[in-house]
């Protein structure tokens, strides 16, 4: 299965960490990422989590739950967990889904056989509370992610949800944003009152509105 942006994710019920997981029940109104591991007890891997786990305080105030996904089993979860909690200094307090059977593997299209047959591939899905795909990252299994730019991603989507501006390239929370190219620029001055300055015609920047 291909998910596209905008697509309704699928739904399903696996086994996790923390029990039965029915995921559009799970995700409730909040926001999801899910992100898939080629395997228990692989390096990278363990870095991830453990970053995950360290970021709680940053994903609790954007409203974001977080979930992994491994193809192997719970018990090796388990296991897993304490290695990772010792070595990266953290407690991982987030589910991991058991996926042995690759139910949720091959519904969402973390396994890329050209890549290998075998293993999913670093999969992140920014998952809003209407259960939307709003942003995918694939990554090599060999690449780690950079769960600063995941936050960041989400602070474009939050806000650009609320406001009718867009993020510039390199944009950080707090920086000048892009007025719509649909608002004319009286009307935009009128919904900006920080200001607008307009570069060209289609490129005008006002403050953060939120801030």
């Amino acid at each position: 299965m291909s998910l596209q942006l905008g697509d309704t994710v699928p739904d399903f019920t696996q086994d996790s960490t923390a029990g039965t997981i029915n995921f559009h029940e799970w995700a409730g109104d909040s926001w999801v990422v899910l992100f898939s591991h080629p395997a228990d007890y692989t390096p990278v891997c363990t870095t991830e989590l453990g970053e995950v786990a360290k970021l709680r305080s940053e994903f609790d105030k954007r409203n974001v739950k977080t979930i992994a996904l491994s193809v192997d089993d719970g018990s090796s979860h388990q296991g897993w967990i304490g290695d990772i909690n010792e070595t990266q200094c953290t407690t991982v307090d987030y589910p991991i889904l058991a996926d042995a059977d690759k139910k949720v593997s091959d519904l969402y299209g973390m396994i890329h056989p050209n890549a290998n047959a075998k293993v999913t591939v670093r999969t992140v899905f920014i998952i809003d509370p209407a259960k939307k795909l709003r942003t995918s990252f694939t990554y090599p299994p060999s690449t780690g992610r950079n769960f600063l730019e995941i936050l960041r991603v989400i602070d474009s989507l939050q806000l650009t949800d609320g406001y009718s501006v867009a993020t510039p390239v390199n944009w950080k929370d707090g920086e000048d944003v892009v007025v719509a190219p649909t608002i004319p620029t009286e009307e935009a001055k009128e919904r900006f009152p920080k200001g607008v300055t307009e570069i060209k015609p289609y490129l005008r920047m006002t403050p953060q509105p939120n801030k």
